[in-house]
């Protein structure tokens, strides 16, 4: 019988059995087995060739790559068509079990994503939860409307501790750093201002508010922990005791209407209450309370799936 698969079998290129190395560098990768089915089914190169969307020159060269491997000749071919040799027939069999059981991996690979991308579990702080966050789920609800999403809304240090125990699969925080054990990006920029009641003795300054004063002065503060504090803390270098401390922005802001004493809120929260002068701004005469907004991950798990596209949401 010719043969015209050309193969040349040198002694010393075939494999040796139990040689050792990677399994990879041993066993022909899925789409040469794929070919070899599709080949036993088909009798022809060509048409397999085809079946697979590729050349059938592409097609000859991996057969004979699967050949080199091996270390047996595997096709026949002729000008009737392609079957397969002893040896052949054999690999084929095992080809078989091969591609079927990958194919059971790949739908439980699918399955593992279906689940991934049914649900999101982000945790935000304050801020950014209830000013920032709604329009992007929003948004994100516009791209996969079948994906469940739950908000936990914490200070910076509770989002931190949320994600490193798997309890959300992406964060968001407002404090000077990057909590121990996460990645971030900067998805925005914020200002804290100092506001009061119109009837403060404040609102009626005609000077900036000195850092010093601002610092000595007891506030109604976000607790310990939170993202404004951290900042506030850091740029004066220290802050008098608390005159309220409150767990999130609104109720800050709501005291600060009240008449209760001046705060430092974000501008994203106040804008309305200082358009409506339910507040007034004063300014500051040497200190910057800019601050970064972050997302943030467990290092070395970049988001994916929801959470990726909400990422990007926010980036937009």
């Amino acid at each position: 019988m010719s043969r015209s698969s050309g193969v040349e079998e040198p002694e010393q290129s075939r494999p040796v059995a139990g040689a050792g190395g990677s399994l990879a560098h041993r066993v022909p990768e899925l789409g040469a087995l794929e070919l070899l089915l599709a080949v036993a089914r088909l009798g022809s190169l060509g048409a397999a060739a085809r079946e697979l969307g590729i050349t059938q020159p592409a097609a000859s060269s991996r057969i004979r790559s699967m050949e080199r491997q091996l270390g047996v000749a595997l096709v026949d071919r002729s000008p009737r068509g392609s079957r397969l040799t002893e040896s052949g027939a054999l690999v084929t069999d095992w080809a078989r079990r091969i591609v079927e059981a990958a194919e059971a991996f790949d739908v439980g690979a699918q399955a593992l994503r279906d689940r991934r991308d049914s649900r999101l579990r982000v945790a935000a702080s304050m801020t950014i939860a209830e000013y920032l966050l709604p329009g992007w789920l929003l948004a994100l609800r516009a791209q996969r409307p079948d994906t469940a999403v739950s908000l936990l809304a914490g200070n910076s240090a509770a989002v931190a501790e949320r994600l490193l125990a798997d309890e959300a699969d992406l964060g968001f925080v407002e404090g000077v750093t990057v909590p121990t054990g996460l990645d971030s990006v900067v998805i925005a920029h914020d200002n804290l201002i100092v506001v009061t009641a119109p009837g403060h003795a404040w609102s009626r300054r005609r000077r900036p508010l000195e850092a010093s004063e601002l610092a000595a002065t007891p506030l109604i503060l976000r607790e310990e922990g939170s993202g404004t504090r951290q900042v506030l803390d850091a740029a004066l270098g220290g802050l008098a005791r608390p005159l309220i401390e409150l767990s999130s922005t609104t109720a800050v802001k709501a005291a600060a209407v009240s008449g209760a004493g001046p705060a430092v809120l974000s501008e994203l929260a106040v804008g309305e209450e200082l358009s409506m002068r339910r507040l007034v701004g004063v300014p500051l005469a040497d200190v910057s309370l800019a601050r970064d907004l972050r997302a943030v991950w467990p290092t070395g798990h970049r988001p994916v799936g929801p959470a990726r596209d909400l990422l990007s949401l926010t980036r937009g």
